[in-house]
């Protein structure tokens, strides 16, 4: 089992290093229409920077995917479910990986530690198709435990990763600024229009939209949160609510875990007050000099405001 493991994900590598032609052909096709546009989406340090952290990902990920493999076959092997019709596997496995990944996603915004890999993805102040490659460089050291689940209820690894890896291409049409509204999909995806909003600053926009592929979880679990026109609500702003002081990228993937550190290390707290500076959502501080994402919003009158379903 796990030989054919194996030798069936690094087919879907060697698919993927084959589709990556056409990531750069939808790269460019943007760079060409804003620049046409007059509009600067683009810049060459960011880009290069978005590219440089996929590569790290990338190797990280395939330095241990023999380990997690490993894991989710001896899973598998030990499921006690199986779907048996054909179509429902499929759809039942497309919604179950969409409904993990929104709450693997949640996790990284309300969890400072996992905030802390997160925050590479959202650092990028310009938002384009290369902000897909923006990765999250570590992960891939714990993303596959959500995929546990699945094996456990007869899902194959092969299958898992198969299916994830074609809905992360959907990510690259969603960080966009070209693409406006998509219509009735905006019911139930993720459009470019709802992520926008998910990696916009500003105080109404924070920690919402965190769908994968489908944004019916955030409908239901109150996490939505529609993008408003420029005359009801202030301009989108992309980035961090707190630019980064340096743009290089081991600044972008280790600042925040400096900033843990800093914070960790200050003798005039409890162990308690520590422990809540890794584990509490990232703002969050003891005497208030900080404040998370809903205190902000609390704090202009926004608290419930991205319930609307």
């Amino acid at each position: 089992m796990l030989t054919m493991i194996f030798s069936k994900t690094l087919k879907e590598n060697l698919a993927m290093l084959k589709s990556t032609p056409f990531f750069i052909v939808v790269i460019a096709a943007e760079i060409i229409l804003s620049n046409y546009h007059h509009r600067k989406l683009y810049t060459w340090k960011e880009t290069a920077t978005n590219f440089s952290l996929s590569l790290l990902n990338g190797g990280l990920d395939l330095l241990i995917r023999a380990g997690y493999l490993l894991v989710l076959a001896y899973a598998w092997d030990n499921r006690f479910f199986a779907v048996g019709n054909h179509i429902a596997y499929w759809a039942v496995l497309l919604l179950s990986i969409d409904f993990l990944m929104y709450w693997l996603h949640r996790l990284e915004h309300y969890c400072r530690l996992f905030w802390a890999v997160h925050v590479t993805h959202h650092s990028a102040e310009h938002m384009n198709a290369s902000v897909e490659f923006r990765s999250s460089v570590f992960q891939p050291l714990y993303r596959f435990i959500f995929f546990i689940p699945l094996a456990l209820f007869g899902f194959t690894p092969i299958d898992i990763f198969f299916v994830f890896s074609l809905m992360q291409t959907w990510g690259l049409f969603v960080h966009s600024e070209m693409i406006k509204k998509l219509w009735i999909l905006e019911y139930f995806m993720v459009t470019p229009s709802h992520h926008r909003v998910h990696h916009a600053s500003n105080v109404k926009y924070l920690d919402k939209n965190m769908g994968f592929f489908f944004i019916i979880w955030d409908k239901l679990f109150g996490t939505f949160q529609p993008e408003l026109p420029a005359d009801e609500y202030e301009p989108i702003r992309y980035g961090l609510t707190k630019p980064l002081e340096k743009t290089n990228p081991l600044y972008v993937v280790f600042h925040e875990w400096m900033n843990i550190w800093s914070d960790v290390r200050r003798k005039d707290i409890s162990w308690r007050t520590k422990l809540s500076y890794i584990f509490r959502p990232p703002g969050w501080s003891h005497d208030g000099s900080r404040k998370t994402s809903e205190e902000l919003r609390n704090a202009q009158g926004f608290l419930n405001s991205g319930n609307n379903i």
